[in-house]
């Protein structure tokens, strides 16, 4: 019977998957991603240029801007209509009430010796200044004394440690240096763009005819070569010159295509710069699409405000985590595996898998239910029901005393059969559309109103008293545009803010209650990294989605997150054979590690050989989990993430910016999946010497084709590094922290790491010569043996 439970189930939902739908992009449907960039090229329009600093106060660096007004004109030559911005007279009478060119408020604000801040305005701004959701402390320091003031010639200068901006008056422009005096980045005038014949839009604002809102474009140069990176979780191409990025938070349904769970507003520039928009509104970036020598920043917000942040890609994630927070470190317990699929229904279904886990010897920590544990499978009530759990507060014990947590799903809409969805209408705790009434078919809860957020905190607080470990914070991305929020704002402003706000919710109480924070959620924004952990959405089950979901995690990683996972095998359909057994090592390999989908997920539901190598790749995560404990530590600290780029640890290495395929887990380790069943692959290598982890081959820097181990997957230890592994143990909570054994990786005998245990209040730093221990930093507390 408690096979028949789990068959049923997994039949129900692989039935609900094969009728399932996906939105289909340019349609104009409900939630498609609203892109602004026709605003900017719309011939009705007008835009408004930066010509001039028109005032400025060195000492403040405060001033204004005088804007020129410019509209589009066309000219047919040889059979095309051509089109250029075309400066235009004032349109508004009576002309004496009206500035035909205004002269509206810019100012920099110093953050730090790498951070600055531009900000200006199209209009006079009637709002109060709130602290910001998305900074750590709601606001931004002033630290202007790290930046030197001059007066130069035609302008301004502020020099610094680590760059120098300079503020030319007229035309205006800010131009960005590093250092050693190298030109990153300038605003972009229209006397820059005078000698081509493509129309360019350069640093404006709109002003739409059809209601007279406004929207800024920050147009900012590229320089030939230049590579962009970041905007979140982005399934397309790695570096993003040449494209358009529209970020606007999406059920993206996948993880092949443009849209976005986790668009961050946030990229970084291989010239050693990056930028933070610090808005809510939806942006399209075009990213030297339309034009190679110019990123725009298309923002939706009348008023603009920008962070740069100057130095390599560790400098710059530490400056931008500094300002939106740090991932905190989670809890041992998560780093651990997660089974899971969609979807278990009971408690016999839980016990059944968990002893399944351990009579096969599949080390394991977490158990998730997902959207069958409620009565009606989806509907999210927040209620075990007694005929299928019978006693859930017992068996959350008994499933710890075997070393699992339990982590359960929901979602914030409310269906029109959910007995919430009157309450949180009745309550007035819902999204309202411009009549009062709710603007979709669900109730869907108003983060931005504190009642709200406290009424539903109350509904998950039972569960996370009785001792579930995590909530799985699904959806989303659904807020509608055109609802009315209690924040007094439209989903224009809001939409993207939600899983921010989402996201903290469940946090804040998980915090309140068992002292973790811990969450599992799919949608975010600038901002979302404070509340880990993020996991990569519903990818197809093949390799394709597979190398786009690295390529997602490498881009995520490189916006502030430290953690991260997805889902091993893929989720769509039940994963093929061959795909799961090359994504299990991948999945192993990362921060945090579920395998989660339609069924059959459990190892055990596929071929002897493969449950073989499946219990190898998990065996091999537990061994190495002082290191992915140590490395998650570390990169917590330095707002770095554990999954990385190739070039954020080696950026002097022209090759690692153009890898995609590729990932540093951690400082030590480089990990390259397999994406076919060749056994093989091309790897590239950075500079110094490399040992492989299964064969103990040593590696030069450069390309090599490379034969993986037993396990599937290569992964490559750089040469004087120390990886700490521990006895092999069924759960972390069964791990022996007192007995580490040191793998030394040296073609010298000299080897250095770093180790953080759970006991620990600091990262340790532990070195080995010839074999020997250098020094023992935890004394009697833990033995080490050097191999």
């Amino acid at each position: 019977m408690k096979k028949l439970s789990i068959l049923l189930g997994a039949l129900a939902v692989v039935l609900m998957y094969s009728n399932s739908f996906a939105q289909l992009q340019g349609t104009d449907v409900l939630n498609e991603p609203t892109d602004i960039s026709s605003d900017f090229s719309d011939y009705r329009n007008t835009y408004y240029v930066a010509e001039e600093l028109s005032s400025f106060d060195p000492k403040t660096a405060k001033g204004t801007i005088k804007y020129n007004r410019y509209e589009y004109s066309t000219a047919m030559a040889f059979n095309n209509l051509l089109s250029r911005l075309s400066p235009v007279n004032a349109n508004e009478f009576p002309g004496t009430e009206y500035a035909a060119s205004p002269e509206l408020p810019f100012s920099i604000q110093f953050v730090s010796d790498r951070t600055f801040r531009i900000k200006a305005t199209s209009g006079p701004q009637y709002v109060s200044n709130e602290p910001s959701l998305m900074l750590v402390t709601g606001t931004a320091p002033d630290n202007m004394s790290a930046w030197k003031y001059a007066k130069v010639e035609g302008g301004h200068s502020y020099t610094s440690a680590h760059g120098k901006v300079v503020i030319t008056e007229k035309p205006w422009h800010v131009y960005i240096y590093d250092e050693e005096g190298k030109l990153l980045t300038s605003t972009v005038h229209v006397s820059d763009v005078s000698n081509t014949f493509t129309p360019v839009t350069p640093f404006s604002y709109v002003r739409r005819a059809s209601d007279y809102s406004r929207s800024y474009a920050a147009s900012m140069s590229l320089s030939p070569g230049e590579k962009i990176f970041g905007f979140g979780e982005s399934f397309t191409e790695f570096n993003k010159r040449g494209q358009k990025v529209v970020l606007w938070v999406d059920d993206a349904n996948g993880t092949q295509n443009e849209t976005m769970y986790k668009p961050i507003p946030f990229y970084m520039s291989s010239r050693g710069y990056g930028v933070f928009m610090h808005h809510t509104t939806p942006i399209s970036v075009d990213v030297g699409k339309y034009y190679s020598p110019v990123n725009t920043m298309m923002i939706g917000d009348d008023e603009l405000d920008l962070f740069y942040f100057i130095g390599d890609p560790k400098d710059i994630l530490d400056e931008y985590t500094d300002l939106t927070g740090k991932a905190p470190m989670p809890p041992l317990w998560t780093f651990g595996f997660w089974m899971s699929r969609i979807t278990y229904f009971s408690e016999a279904d839980g016990r059944e898998v968990i002893s399944k886990l351990r009579e096969e010897k599949i080390p394991s920590d977490v158990i998730h239910f997902d959207t069958g544990w409620f009565g009606v499978d989806w509907r999210a009530d927040y209620i075990f029901p007694k005929d299928r759990f019978p006693n859930p507060k017992k068996m959350i014990s008994d499933f710890k005393d075997e070393g699992f947590h339990i982590s359960l799903w929901q979602l914030p809409y409310m269906t029109p059969k959910n007995k919430l969805y009157d309450e949180l209408v009745e309550n007035g705790y819902a999204i309202k559309d411009r009549k009062g009434n709710i603007p979709v078919e669900d109730a869907i809860i108003d983060f931005s109103n504190p009642g709200a957020v406290k009424w539903y905190q109350e509904k998950l607080r039972p569960l996370i008293e009785m001792g579930v470990g995590a909530i799985k914070v699904d959806f989303g991305e659904a807020a509608p545009e055109e609802g009315l929020y209690a924040s007094g704002k439209t989903g224009f402003y809001e939409h993207n803010l939600y899983p921010l706000r989402y996201n903290k919710a469940v946090s804040d109480l998980t915090r309140e209650v068992n002292g973790e924070g811990f969450i599992w959620a799919r949608s975010t924004w600038a901002g979302s990294q404070r509340y880990p952990v993020h996991w990569g959405g519903d990818p197809a089950t093949t390799t394709s989605a597979m190398a786009a979901t690295l390529r997602a995690g490498l881009s995520i990683g490189l916006s502030g997150f430290t953690f991260w996972s997805h889902d091993i095998g893929g989720f769509v359909t039940a994963t093929p054979e061959d795909v799961y057994r090359l994504w299990t090592p991948f999945g192993m390999l990362t921060s945090h590690v579920r395998s989660h989908g339609n069924p059959p997920t459990e190892p055990w539901e596929y071929s002897d050989e493969f449950l073989d190598g499946f219990r190898k790749a998990d065996n091999m995560r537990y061994k190495l989990m002082p290191y992915i404990y140590s490395q998650a530590k570390e990169s917590s600290e330095q707002g770095i993430p554990m999954f990385r780029a190739l070039f954020v640890e080696f950026p002097d290495d022209a090759g690692s910016w153009l890898i995609d395929n590729q990932y540093m887990f951690g400082s030590d380790m480089l990990v390259a999946p397999l994406f076919d069943n060749s056994g093989e692959r091309d790897v590239y290598l950075p500079d110094g010497k490399w040992i492989d982890y299964q064969s103990g081959e040593v590696y030069d820097e450069g390309w090599h084709t490379i034969e993986a181990g037993e396990i599937p997957i290569i992964a490559l230890i750089k040469d004087g590094s120390i990886i700490p592994h521990i006895e092999l143990a069924q759960s972390t909570k069964y791990m022996d922290w007192s007995k580490i054994r040191l793998k030394v990786y040296s073609t010298t005998g000299t080897a250095d790491g770093i180790l953080f245990t759970p006991d620990s209040d600091r990262i340790e730093t532990i070195s080995v010569q010839d074999k020997k221990l250098s020094k023992n930093p935890y004394g009697r507390k833990v033995s080490f043996t050097v191999e």
